[in-house]
């Protein structure tokens, strides 16, 4: 490697980097307009996918030695369709929903580790213990639920007066236990 040229860039480079990058962020902007603010959520896998294969053809369009802006416009343009049609079919096909996303688990409920769910999610205790100090919780008796949810973020519900509305739990997977385990406390 010629150490020399590692920190050296001459005019042509910066003005092509420049322009693809403008090029670039142009087309983003219209492509998310088109297709709607869901094209960055991180709702699901393939959404957090659609985020980093974006990334990654942005930063090889804009920094390679030939910046391609219309080739890299183009990869972009149709990770936008597939996503658009995916997200189609996971709305009109509910068999497909289930097949493309991962599904909600419960983690916790009512202070207690749910150990299968633990072990399937593949956490330790220790990451749902680091969730719940983020979220304030200083004894595992405030816990109502953890949730780890499709997207791999974990949701922690606190105990209240509130009575639970159950069709928020509908999509999570032994959300049926909430309701068992609250009956249980409850009694």
């Amino acid at each position: 490697m010629k150490w020399e040229m590692w920190l050296l860039m001459d005019w042509q480079q910066v003005l092509g980097i420049s322009l693809s990058a403008i090029g670039f962020y142009i087309g983003l902007m219209l492509f998310t307009r088109l297709m709607g603010l869901r094209s960055f959520s991180k709702l699901s896998s393939h959404d957090f996918a659609m985020t980093v294969a974006i990334g990654s053809i942005l930063a090889s369009t804009v920094i390679s030695e030939t910046p391609a802006l219309l080739q890299g416009l183009f990869a972009v343009a149709v990770l936008f369709l597939i996503q658009g049609v995916i997200s189609l079919f996971r709305r009109k096909v509910k068999p497909l929903k289930a097949l493309i996303d991962n599904q909600a688990i419960i983690l916790m409920a009512h202070g207690e580790y749910f150990w299968d769910n633990l072990k399937e999610a593949n956490l330790a205790t220790s990451d749902v213990q680091e969730v719940l100090r983020k979220n304030g919780i200083k004894s595992k008796t405030e816990v109502f639920a953890v949730i780890m949810e499709t997207t791999g973020d974990m949701s922690v519900i606190k105990n209240n007066k509130v009575t639970p509305d159950w069709s928020l739990f509908n999509d999570v997977r032994d959300s049926e236990l909430l309701i068992t385990t609250d009956k249980c406390s409850s009694q």
